[in-house]
């Protein structure tokens, strides 16, 4: 399973995102390198559960496995950013941010950009598709996971 791919839609200057020093979130750093979304699943009583931890959420079985998803989900939420977060985004609002439910992996929720005119209409419910951005020669090389309007 493998989405669509885009250009740069971020400016440079930002902070290049890696995973935490214990690995906890690498897979699903490398899985976006790939062009795949990875999520996980405990193969104990089957819930899924994105951010990364080392225990299932449910039961607390130790080291959920990394599953790969389609990445496709609706919005939950939405949020039109007028100020900057960063100083690199000074000249880059307004911005879209979502929340994307995917009803698939158990309903877990991630946060992306949506592509696309900043001005455009946003239902909740919409559906969306997940674009990979790579960067392949920034160092460390990393990708990240937008999402776009279905």
């Amino acid at each position: 399973m493998t989405g669509k791919t885009h250009s740069t839609y971020l400016p440079s200057g930002l902070p290049i995102p890696v995973a935490e020093a214990d690995g906890l979130s690498a897979p699903y750093w490398e899985g976006l390198r790939q062009n795949r979304l990875l999520v996980q699943r405990c193969s104990n009583c089957n819930t899924w559960q994105f951010g990364p931890e080392w225990i299932c959420h449910r039961c607390h079985a130790l080291d959920p496995e990394w599953t790969e998803i389609e990445p496709r989900g609706r919005i939950f939420s939405w949020e039109r950013a007028w100020h900057p977060s960063h100083a690199a985004l000074r000249q880059q609002g307004p911005y879209l941010a979502v929340l994307v439910e995917i009803p698939h992996a158990g309903g877990v929720r991630m946060v992306g950009n949506l592509l696309g005119d900043p001005m455009q209409p946003i239902m909740i419910g919409a559906e969306v598709d997940g674009v990979f951005e790579q960067h392949s020669d920034a160092v460390p090389p990393y990708s990240l996971l937008h999402w776009q309007l279905g």
